[in-house]
């Protein structure tokens, strides 16, 4: 740990602000007091940091004699530790691979990686079978599962009759399960 701080401590020394003075004088001293709160080196390292950040925000200590500041910084490292101390106490850290929290990482089973590619290559398929319907068969299949219309919308749009819509719907419906079963049995 003295080595730790050594150099810290000579990364710090060419710079002459006040708090980098402080910095130096006390970093060892206060790295032992929040020690005792943290679990980690690298805990305690950022308590001490915490401590002269702190410093650095209230300068009222720049005019103290160094007894009446090494005991602030120690009064605010205690009071930095206690609260680090706890809020690990009253947040303790849980790992995310815990079986309780698994299934709220994805809330929706669609959002999930592999289901996301799964439906790209699904919206793929389905993309390049309905290229080969006909141009009116395609834009019949768009209008009514695409835009929601019904067949006697389609059909006042496109100037065709009701009853065609649905003969066209229909055999392109046919076609379309016709080349999904064809490529599951290919897959098999």
């Amino acid at each position: 740990m003295r080595k730790e701080m050594h150099q810290i401590d000579n990364k710090s020394s060419f710079d002459a602000s006040p708090v980098a003075l402080l910095y130096d004088r006390y970093a060892y001293i206060i790295l032992r007091i929040v020690s005792r709160f943290a679990q980690s080196q690298e805990d305690a390292h950022d308590l001490v940091l915490d401590v002269f950040i702190a410093a650095m925000e209230k300068p009222v200590w720049l005019n103290w004699p160094e007894a009446e500041q090494l005991a602030w910084l120690r009064r605010i490292a205690h009071n930095k530790g206690v609260d680090h101390y706890r809020h690990r106490v009253n947040h303790p850290a849980q790992s995310i691979d815990d079986e309780q929290f698994t299934p709220f990482l994805y809330e929706d089973d669609g959002r999930m990686p592999e289901h996301v590619v799964l439906r790209n290559e699904e919206h793929a398929l389905l993309r390049e079978n309905i290229s080969k319907l006909s141009e009116l068969q395609q834009e019949i299949v768009r209008l009514r599962f695409g835009h929601g219309l019904r067949s006697k919308e389609i059909a006042q749009r496109l100037n065709k009759s009701d009853n065609l819509v649905r003969v066209l719907l229909s055999r392109a419906l046919n076609y379309l399960r016709g080349m999904y079963q064809q490529q599951e049995g290919e897959q098999r």
